[in-house]
């Protein structure tokens, strides 16, 4: 699957996350787990060499009282984890990771981040929804690279890890590196993974150029009047990305449009240009409503 399917629970995940750990919160993971720390060579010890990348994830993470031991046996899946279990976590990777070492570090980032989830009590309900949400989580919190970097395509064969697609973890990944002013291109092994961060950067910054912000562009804020008219000529109808809502009593009309950074629903009134402080993230955007 390529593109953007999962987009809505995506943003969902963004949202859901900044609520839990706050600004303040999030900021602790200003910076992604360095490629020095999680790199894996054939030389290395397979044990002792998992031991080291699961502790450097797990500080990526900020969980320095939960040791994670890794073992390897043949599965469906690329990995699983018991994250109720504790003090210590075991982690099961599939054995082909035992030939496949560069990627044990993507495969460890999304179970870990379970633990994490687990801790911070953050579910969604459903197990597909769930997994994107981890995905999510993981690449937002400065691990998730990894997992985008072990999506390859060649001649002879094919391999994606994760629940979302190659798009979407650059997506989730742009929007990392927008909100941090942080470039991870450089890290990129994969050609095909650089080319997926490159088409998820598009779309997220797309979401900066959306009709109220005044970086729309005379084109979008052309269609946004359009719009505007339409909706007080006809209440209730609903238009993408943004909405309008009728106002109470002589209140005016308010203008309804997904915070660019954490993707939370903004309201404002309908007043023309103006500054809006998103009350969850707390980016102040030019609005032209």
């Amino acid at each position: 699957m390529r593109g953007f399917p999962h987009l809505d629970t995506v943003r969902a995940a963004i949202t859901a996350l900044h609520r839990r750990l706050t600004q303040e919160g999030l900021y602790a993971y200003a910076s992604s787990v360095a490629p020095a720390d999680v790199a894996f060579a054939d030389v290395d010890d397979l044990h002792l060499g998992a031991q080291r990348v699961a502790h450097a994830l797990v500080r990526q993470l900020r969980l320095p009282d939960a040791r994670v031991i890794v073992g390897f046996r043949e599965m469906q899946h690329a990995a699983s984890v018991e994250p109720a279990a504790g003090p210590e976590y075991f982690v099961e990777l599939n054995d082909r990771f035992r030939t496949h070492r560069r990627d044990i570090g993507a495969a460890l980032a999304h179970e870990i981040t379970h633990v994490l989830l687990h801790r911070l009590d953050l579910a969604f309900p459903g197990t597909r929804d769930n997994e994107i949400l981890t995905d999510t989580v993981t690449t937002y919190l400065g691990a998730g690279w990894l997992l985008l970097d072990a999506y390859r395509q060649d001649a002879l064969s094919s391999q994606k890890l994760g629940y979302l697609t190659p798009e979407e973890f650059g997506y989730v990944l742009a929007k990392r590196s927008l909100a941090f002013d942080e470039d991870p291109s450089p890290w990129f092994t994969s050609p095909q993974g650089y080319r997926a961060y490159t088409e998820g950067r598009a779309r997220a910054l797309l979401d900066r150029r959306q009709p109220p912000l005044t970086a729309a562009g005379w084109a979008g804020r052309h269609r946004y009047a359009k719009d505007r008219r339409h909706a007080r000529e006809h209440p209730g109808t609903p238009v993408a990305p943004y909405a309008f809502e009728p106002g109470d009593g002589p209140a005016p009309v308010r203008v309804v449009f997904p915070c660019p950074t954490c993707c939370q629903r903004i309201r404002v009134p309908v007043r023309g240009r103006m500054r809006v402080r998103c009350g969850l993230c707390r980016t102040v955007l030019e609005c032209d409503t």
